[in-house]
């Protein structure tokens, strides 16, 4: 293809990066015979992660954000038959965990700035369920999406005005921080995922942010299958086989001590991205909407005009499901794919999805989030992406467009 060089070696979207010391971590459980869940790794990655939010919530370490969701909602009392409004535009990890409780989703389209859950909608969406049920839905969870933090001023007042807790799902945000504070530290409960493409890893891994020691404790039990206090196995509720391992949470041990290093490559990343690509008409890179909001950036993100020309798109044939993205964005990533650079649209909606066909829905007169998926790229961001890679990544997006 014209204008492309195929010989580089590939870019990754964003790839785990060892900073040297999770090897003596792990080798420190081994030797002490530490393999199984708990453990002093694990009690110092909590640690560790408690005086990084700020020293003042209690972090548990589990197996997934997954898990970490499931845990705040089972901690807000969500059970069967209960209503919880979650943001559409999201992974599925976000969503899911209703489900796993017997509770049904309510789903709220974004906003245009943050590209997270829209606050006059959610509002909407909470009286329509009062006057429909006679009941306040039973939890938020607002999403910080590629790391760029939620309108936590404007959804903690809604929820406090209803009473109903906030679960932050923060999975993709370690590091972003709203008025000066670390996102996930608002709510009744907070999300961190340490999968293998997050900030920080733990191969696989995450974390449920409490507010206090009681509460972890609480939601300990939940995560060791609430095995009661008893010298023999006794149940009296439902419980989860969620605990982080303490070789897993060695690898996090490292992995803290560059956290730092990792948030300010992205968010470079960021900035080189916002200044390559701002002469090219019908591009534009997201970036922090107002002086509150600090993105780790995450992942970097763009959104193309429909009218657009990218070379190739009149190749597109399409997958014939009900909404995909544009011609032009599919185009794009398969030159990029085609150069050595992974890229990929942004997420699906939920409302989108065959598994949520039917969930009660607010959206704008012309859906936010809709158009995102439909016009939206993630690019490479992670610490393994160099800046002569990013400049490549950008010289191949300008001989993609025709202008």
């Amino acid at each position: 293809m014209d204008g492309i060089n195929t010989n580089k070696k590939r870019i990754y979207l964003c790839l785990a990066h060892p900073g040297g010391k999770e090897q003596d971590y792990i080798r420190k459980a081994f030797e002490d015979d530490w393999i199984a869940p708990l453990g002093p790794n694990v009690d110092g990655f909590e640690e560790d992660l408690k005086q990084f939010l700020g020293g003042e919530k209690e972090v548990l370490a589990v197996t997934s954000g997954t898990a970490a969701v499931h845990l705040g909602l089972v901690g807000c009392g969500v059970g069967p038959g209960d209503e919880v409004i979650a943001q559409s535009f999201t992974f599925c990890a976000s969503v899911n965990p209703i489900l796993y409780l017997g509770a049904k989703p309510i789903l709220v389209d974004s906003e245009k700035d943050t590209w997270n859950i829209d606050p006059d909608l959610l509002e909407e969406a909470i009286l329509d369920r009062i006057s429909k049920t006679g009941r306040t839905p039973k939890a938020i969870v607002p999403v910080s999406l590629y790391g760029m933090p939620y309108k936590v001023g404007r959804i903690l007042e809604i929820a406090d005005k209803y009473g109903i807790p906030v679960v932050e799902d923060t999975a993709e945000a370690l590091g972003s921080r709203f008025g000066g504070k670390a996102i996930g530290t608002f709510g009744s409960f907070g999300v961190l995922s340490f999968n293998g493409n997050k900030m920080i890893t733990t191969s696989g891994g995450g974390a449920l942010i409490c507010p206090d020691p009681e509460t972890k404790k609480r939601m300990l039990h939940y995560a060791t299958q609430a095995r009661e206090p008893f010298p023999y196995y006794q149940h009296e509720n439902i419980g989860y086989n969620y605990r982080l391992s303490n070789v897993c949470a060695g690898i996090g041990r490292g992995q803290m001590l560059v956290a730092d290093e990792h948030i300010r490559h992205h968010r470079k990343v960021a900035g080189m991205y916002a200044d390559l690509l701002k002469d090219i008409p019908g591009i534009q890179v997201h970036g922090n909407p107002s002086p509150q909001i600090d993105s780790n950036f995450w992942l970097s993100t763009i959104v193309l005009d429909p009218d657009l020309h990218v070379r190739g798109q009149e190749l597109y044939q399409g997958y014939g499901t009900s909404c995909e993205p544009n011609p032009n964005v599919m185009a794009l990533i398969r030159r990029l794919d085609l150069a050595g650079i992974e890229t990929r649209p942004l997420w699906k909606p939920m409302h989108l999805q065959p598994l949520y066909q039917g969930a009660p829905y607010f959206g704008q007169a012309e859906p936010v989030s809709e158009n995102l998926f439909r016009t939206g790229i993630c690019l490479p961001s992670g610490p393994r992406v160099s800046e002569e890679e990013i400049c490549y990544i950008c010289e191949m997006i300008h001989a993609s467009i025709e202008i």
